[in-house]
């Protein structure tokens, strides 16, 4: 048997498939100290140990089987799997809306790729429609691939061309527009386009993916039908993220851009509106308004496009004990903002005062967060929170952290002024700062106290 038919496998590992003459991409029986395992060989990621043979099994999950275990392996059939998914044409349907996908890369246009075992950047949004034919059914679906990235890599660059493109695009006559975009930094986004993409007379959906396409609980192709339904049909009008709102798949949630969050790393339902209610519930079916006040969809093409990121901001997430040249440092290099994520109402240490005077002395601009996440900056309650105000340090109502830093740049990136970034960070383009929260706008479940238990069994049988 020769060696490209073990694609990745060495040392013992390698030794057992040549043992049982069992190939890569063959189904089969595997016969263990743990019983019996049935699947197709995958490859081996090529910075893996030779110590284990992966399957796929039926259900369409990988499992690793220790070489040590194994006691029999035969070969039942063979075919080479194809993980590349066709790009098809999208069909064009009188009376649908027209929504444009703008492809940017993540976990939904993803696949594994078995060399390395790595998840990567490798649908099209054209293969998307092949992997998902049912969006055919809600829009016609212009698609186009303008950056191929994870959403760690996702920044200023990425936001401005967004935005310009998305001015295009409405200034062409679109119905609707969705963003294909990796979870991790997919909020920073939301807020950034917020920002750049006022008056919109036409939904803009950012859309992602906890778990990828080649997995069966993957929650990609309904994230995407949400999506497409949000960007043809429904008539909010602003940047919204759509994602699972349980973590089954009954529905989907539209999250305002400015005041959304990823708060889980792996769960579907990771996505949550912060000190607010999302703005809507979709499935398939249907729009479910939540918020009675949102931007309404409107028939003109006027649309304020202001791209502008300065770059030139940080954040410093406060922690007990933290010392002066922390800031400095920050100074030295050449930030000309600081967000500050404080504790409680918005406080840090006294040793920082002299850090945070030569800060303000040289022009830097600093404003105070939350790490509370909930609740608002109340500096005026403590002596602590006055001394900062005295010092420079202005608080951002219930301004997001990383949504005061996205401002924040965005600001920066038009003037200079102290007066004018003040007005500007504090006057709220789309609910980043809300005058209260609605008394439902802090929900944390805690399992385990009896009346979350008893909800649950009344909702979850």
């Amino acid at each position: 048997m020769t060696e490209d038919i073990f694609q990745g496998y060495k040392g013992e590992a390698l030794e057992v498939l040549k043992k049982f003459k069992v190939r890569v991409w063959g189904q089969a029986n595997v016969e263990t100290t743990r019983g019996t395992f049935e699947g197709t060989v995958l490859p081996r990621a090529e910075n893996d140990d030779d110590k284990h043979i992966v399957i796929k099994i039926i259900t369409g999950y990988n499992i690793g089987i220790d070489i040590h275990t194994i006691t029999g392996m035969k070969e039942t059939g063979y075919k080479k799997a194809s993980y590349k998914i066709p790009e098809k044409q999208f069909p064009v349907t009188p009376g649908l809306p027209n929504v444009k996908l703008f492809g940017t890369g993540g976990t939904i246009a993803s696949r594994l790729d078995y060399r390395t075992g790595a998840v990567i950047p490798a649908f099209s949004p054209g293969e998307l429609y092949g992997a998902v034919p049912e969006l055919a059914d809600i829009c016609n679906l212009e698609t186009e691939k303008v950056f191929a990235v994870f959403s760690e890599n996702m920044g200023p660059k990425q936001y401005i061309a967004l935005a310009k493109a998305i001015g295009k695009e409405i200034k062409k006559g679109i119905d609707g527009i969705v963003i294909g975009h990796g979870t991790d930094t997919l909020h920073h986004t939301g807020a950034a386009l917020t920002f750049m993409c006022q008056n919109l007379p036409v939904p803009v959906v950012l859309v992602g993916s906890q778990r990828s396409s080649d997995r069966p609980s993957s929650d990609a192709a309904l994230n995407l039908m949400h999506a497409m339904k949000a960007a043809g049909q429904s008539d909010i009008a602003e940047v919204m993220v759509c994602m699972f709102g349980p973590t089954s798949d009954k529905y989907g949630l539209l999250h305002k851009g400015t005041r959304v969050r990823k708060m889980h790393s792996s769960y579907r339902s990771t996505f949550r509106t912060i000190g607010d209610t999302p703005l809507a519930r979709i499935t398939r079916d249907e729009i479910i308004p939540i918020k009675e006040h949102y931007n309404k969809r409107r028939s003109d093409r006027n649309v304020k496009i202001l791209p502008y990121f300065s770059n030139d901001v940080t954040m410093l997430y406060y922690y007990p004990g933290m010392k002066p040249d922390v800031l400095d440092a920050m100074v030295d290099a050449g930030y000309k903002g600081v967000i500050f994520v404080g504790t409680g109402l918005g406080h840090v240490n006294k040793e920082l005062y002299p850090a945070i005077e030569r800060a303000h002395a040289k022009g830097v601009h600093m404003f105070m967060t939350l790490q509370t996440i909930w609740g608002y900056v109340h500096m005026f309650v403590y002596d602590t929170g006055r001394d900062m105000m005295a010092r420079g340090i202005i608080p951002a109502g219930n301004m997001l952290p990383e949504v005061a830093w996205v401002k924040l740049n965005w600001v920066l990136g038009q003037t200079n002024d102290p007066e004018k970034v003040k007005e500007m960070m504090l006057t709220p383009v789309n609910d980043e700062i809300t005058l209260r929260e609605p008394y439902n706008g802090y929900l944390v479940y805690q399992g385990g106290v009896p009346e979350v238990e008893d909800f649950i069994r009344k909702v979850y049988k």
